[in-house]
């Protein structure tokens, strides 16, 4: 299918690797030019090179936390005009409710909800004006069935998603969608690392944590970045012009519920 947004420039966030990585090749492979950032200044120019090479299209590549406001700030001199915004960052780090303090939640909300929306509100003005844009943040399940160690994620997460529902009502007269995607779990570091935390909360092997969490998956398995990816480029492209505000949820199956 041609999706339509041959030559079209996109901002992909955190796409050296994982679930931005999927997003920014799918984009790629549409014909899409990219700017892609992420933290590791070696990683990003590598994937850059390597996206650029399989695809044929230009990839800028800018090492900055995007977190914060300097990261930011880089990013966007970098990016200039933009038609599409991947927003994505990494989640912040498991642990017991009783255990946060409000640095812990402000750090998790600046990082998972007010830098995309800052990205939002420096690049979609620009799209109103054109009459053309697109919009996806990359979330978690968790904004519909909580996850209890992951109670930052499930906070900062929720806010962004509920400033979602209305900022993207407002600007889809504008020829704007903003929607978001919904990863369950998927084969990255993330869950690695999720992995891990049971492994040695349990007192059992990563094979068998892994074995395990994939149990509560109907499809038997973990997600694949490559189709996270596919997903997002759909919802870029000019044929999901009337997808607004929607949470697509991307977790084979893993949450028991009608709607």
């Amino acid at each position: 299918m041609d999706l339509g947004i041959k030559g079209k420039r996109a901002l992909v966030c955190a796409a050296s690797k994982g679930l931005g990585r999927g997003c920014a090749e799918a984009l790629a492979e549409a014909g899409v030019d990219l700017v892609i950032n992420s933290r590791t200044e070696d990683e990003i120019i590598r994937t850059a090179g390597e996206i650029a090479d399989r695809h044929g299209v230009s990839v800028t590549p800018v090492a900055a936390d995007i977190t914060t406001e300097d990261g930011r700030a880089r990013v966007l001199d970098a990016a200039g005009q933009i038609d599409i915004l991947v927003n994505n960052a990494g989640g912040p780090p498991p642990g017991t409710w009783t255990d946060w303090n409000r640095d812990d939640f402000i750090k998790a909300i600046d990082a998972n909800m007010l830098t995309a929306i800052a990205l939002m509100q420096a690049l979609v003005p620009g799209m109103m004006d054109r009459g053309w844009g697109r919009v996806v943040n990359i979330t978690s399940q968790s904004v519909r069935s909580p996850i209890a160690v992951l109670g930052l994620s499930n906070t900062a997460r929720a806010g962004l998603t509920g400033f979602v529902a209305g900022m993207s009502r407002q600007v889809a007269g504008h020829g704007v969608c903003v929607n978001n995607i919904l990863p369950g779990i998927h084969a990255t570091d993330r869950a690695d690392s999720l992995d891990k935390g049971v492994s040695q909360q349990q007192g059992i092997s990563m094979d068998e944590a892994r074995a395990q969490r994939q149990a509560g998956i109907p499809t038997g398995t973990y997600g694949q970045p490559e189709d996270f990816g596919a997903t997002c480029a759909f919802l870029c492209s000019e044929h999901a012009k009337f997808i607004i505000g929607q949470n697509i949820l991307l977790d084979g199956g893993a949450l028991n519920v009608t709607i």
